[in-house]
Order: structure tokens, then C-alpha cells, then sequence
């Protein structure tokens, strides 16, 4: 009984080491993609012509800033992929059933933003091929359509940082601050598209539950600076290490 125990401790230290060196990696990775999904800051501004323009698709100048636009958010969207991956070797020791729940979300949430980037490459490609005043109708449509897929973008954050929020908070591999921000944030920001979805896009309902979106941007954006400077709580780790080590025994146990 005494050796069991002693070569399950020996076990458990040697996991716990393990993690401790592999989790700075996964860290500083999750950290430095979280940082990268804020590189879209400026398609407000690079997407104003295509969007606030109906006689668009028939003007002329130039499409650039529509394309780098596009650019960025693909970026996001596959940054947004990455953190999901990266963090699930670590949450998964806490629930890996929300951990794979998180990783669904933030793929449907780039399934949004790739949709995003179609509806406006789209209307760029029939500009370019000169389709004229017949295709204004079709590239109204298209804004349309844009603008429906940024639900998604609205809804999904509130998704993604409750399933990663819990996993946090409960497993403290951050600061628990970090991830009541997210809590926070994500009622209102779901609350802010159901508000949108009845066709409310103004007055104080609407503004109320937009600023959702702070404490949701500020949740994502310090999490990505603590990961990248910090890194996870080492006693958290240890802490996984452990459970991971009890449910393997459990079943050898028995």
C-alpha cells in the first residue's frame, strides 16, 4: 500500500512537472493568438466606403481597403481557431466537455466571419467584372447579408467566453477577475442581439446592452496579456495534475 502510494505521488510530481514546462508554451501561444484577434480593429474604418455606399458595386477607385479588410478578419477568424486548440490540452483537465464545447463555438464563430468576408469579396469580384446598375440590387443584398452574419460575431463572444470563463474561474489558471469580466459581458452582449434581432438598433435598450461588448473585448484582451506575460497560475497546474492523476487511478482502482 505504502509503495502504491509513494510511485502514485512519484506519478503525480512527475505530471505536474510536465505541465508546468508545457503549459508556458501553450500560455504564450494561447496569449500571442488571443492578442491577434484584435488586429481587425480598423475594418470599421477600412469597410466604410462598400458599406455605407448603395452605388458601390458601380463606382470606381479603389478596392484595397475592402481586400485588406477581408485580410484581417481572416486572420481573427483563424486566431479565434487557434486559441481554442492551443488552450484545450490544458482546460480539458477541468471539463473536457465544455473545453470541446468552446472549440465548437469558436469554429462556428470563424464560419461567421469567413461569411462576412464571401458577402464582401462578392460584391468586390461583380465591381471588378463591370456588371454595371443591374447589380445593385444583388450587392444591397449582399451588405445584407453581411450584416445578418455579424449577429453571429455578436452572439458567439458571450458563447465562447461563458464556456471558457467557466473553465477558468473554476480551475484559477487565471486571475478569477479575468473571467467575471467575461461573465459580465456576456449577458448583455446576447441580450444586445436579441434586442437587434426585433429590429431595435437605437435608444437606451440598444446602448444598454451594446456596452456588453467592453467588458468582453477587455476580458479577451487582458487574458491575452496575462498569458503572454504571466502565464498560467502554477498552483492550478499542479492542482489539474492531480485530478488528471485521480481519474486514471479510479478506473485501475476498481
Amino acid at each position: 500500500m505504502n509503495i502504491n502510494r509513494t510511485t502514485r505521488s512519484s506519478e503525480e510530481d512527475q505530471l505536474a512537472n510536465f505541465l508546468q514546462r508545457s503549459t508556458r508554451k501553450i500560455a504564450l501561444t494561447s496569449g500571442v493568438l488571443y492578442l491577434l484577434t484584435f488586429v481587425s480593429i480598423p475594418i470599421g474604418f477600412l469597410y466604410s466606403s462598400i458599406l455605407n455606399d448603395p452605388n458601390y458595386i458601380t463606382g470606381s477607385g479603389p478596392d484595397t481597403p475592402v481586400i485588406i479588410g477581408g485580410i484581417l478578419e481572416i486572420i481573427v477568424a483563424l486566431a479565434g481557431i487557434g486559441t481554442a486548440v492551443a488552450l484545450y490540452p490544458v482546460v480539458k483537465r477541468q471539463n473536457e466537455s465544455v473545453a470541446l464545447g468552446f472549440l465548437g463555438a469558436r469554429v462556428l464563430e470563424a464560419s461567421t466571419i469567413f461569411a462576412d468576408v464571401v458577402c464582401l469579396l462578392a460584391i468586390v469580384t461583380l465591381r471588378r467584372a463591370g456588371v454595371g446598375a443591374d447589380a445593385l440590387v444583388t450587392g444591397k443584398a449582399m451588405v445584407a447579408l453581411y450584416g445578418l452574419f455579424r449577429l453571429g460575431q455578436n452572439l458567439m463572444p458571450a458563447v465562447n467566453d461563458l464556456l471558457l470563463g467557466s473553465l477558468l474561474y473554476q480551475s484559477r489558471l487565471v486571475p478569477r477577475v479575468l473571467p467575471v469580466l467575461g461573465f459580465i459581458g456576456a449577458p448583455l452582449l446576447i441580450a444586445n442581439t436579441i434586442v437587434f434581432m426585433f429590429g431595435i438598433t437605437s435608444g437606451p435598450i440598444y446602448v444598454l446592452t451594446g456596452i456588453g461588448v467592453l467588458p468582453i473585448a477587455l476580458f479577451e484582451f487582458s487574458l491575452g496579456v496575462w498569458l503572454v506575460a504571466k502565464g498560467f497560475n502554477p498552483s492550478a497546474i499542479a492542482s489539474l495534475a492531480t485530478r488528471t492523476s485521480n481519474l486514471v487511478a479510479e478506473p485501475l482502482a476498481a
